[in-house]
């Protein structure tokens, strides 16, 4: 089980049942769960299992790309070896390229940013790279119909699944929700605070509705690290899910075999560039 610890600005170990099997064959995972507020990072057996500790730090703020990739290359070099990356970045994702990162910083810096070919050169093996939010379902969904996550932390993320597999992601976080303000603006960690617990529960009961008239989803999961400032009771086909889903769901990068398909133009499975190809 997990404890969750005080965050300080050292690296924080958080205890875990271990479910992989010991000396079990094949490859291993490094996946990495990348947040508004913490960097999250653990070795995943084959069987999907976490292989050693499960280590968290602050996200560096503001987080340009050079100093994220410093800060998890920090974290990879404490834990096991690995075989291949999975990481959930907090941003619009596409071909492996960074459209967005608004919880980050230094937008700039990360528009158009290559972070699948920037992982494989630091660290040395190749990566998978999508939304934290749609990593995190991949963690918990159950395969069947239209599913949608929410992820409640620092921002607003969401996935949206069909029978499995992501649909082209939405920025739901930035469309209006409310009195001129988004999704983020009345339900990220600075309105929790702003607002108090109740205010805001009330707030999230309405984008439930919300969503649920937009999307029809069959199941939506309710995630994030302030999943536990929750007090009603979901309906029936809402769930709340444990946080440890953005590390565990980072396995599906590699084991759906159509998610492995979607490479940036140019650059092969082993990260390296295809045959005919010149390097950008």
């Amino acid at each position: 089980m997990v404890r969750v610890e005080a965050l300080t600005n050292e690296v924080v170990r958080m205890d875990h049942e271990d479910r992989s099997r010991a000396g079990s064959p094949g490859p291993r995972t490094l996946s990495l769960d990348v947040g508004g507020s913490g960097l999250k990072a653990a070795v995943l057996g084959p069987d999907g299992g976490i292989e050693g500790a499960r280590l968290r730090i602050p996200t560096p703020s503001p987080a340009p790309p050079d100093v994220l990739l410093d800060s998890l290359a920090g974290l990879a070099a404490q834990l096991p070896a690995f075989d291949r990356i999975a990481a959930g970045f907090p941003g619009v994702i596409r071909s492996g390229h960074v459209l967005a990162a608004v919880n980050l910083g230094a937008q700039d810096a990360w528009r158009g940013f290559d972070i699948t070919g920037a992982l494989e050169q630091r660290l040395g093996k190749p990566a998978r790279v999508l939304n934290d939010a749609e990593v995190q379902g991949l963690g918990v969904i159950e395969g069947r119909g239209l599913e949608m996550v929410v992820t409640l932390g620092t921002g607003f993320g969401t996935g949206l699944f069909l029978d499995g597999r992501p649909t082209p992601h939405l920025e739901i976080a930035h469309h209006p929700f409310r009195r001129g303000d988004t999704y983020e603006d009345q339900l990220g960690e600075k309105a929790l605070k702003k607002a108090g617990a109740k205010k805001w529960n009330r707030r999230l009961l309405r984008a439930i509705e919300t969503l649920r008239a937009l999307t029809n989803f069959e199941r939506l999961y309710l995630g994030g690290g302030n999943a536990r400032a929750i007090t009603f009771e979901p309906d029936a086909d809402v769930t709340i899910v444990s946080n440890t889903a953005g590390i565990l769901g980072g396995i599906a990068l590699w084991r759906d075999e159509d998610l492995q398909n979607e490479d940036p133009p140019g650059r092969d499975r082993q990260g390296g560039e295809r045959p005919g190809q010149e390097p950008g």
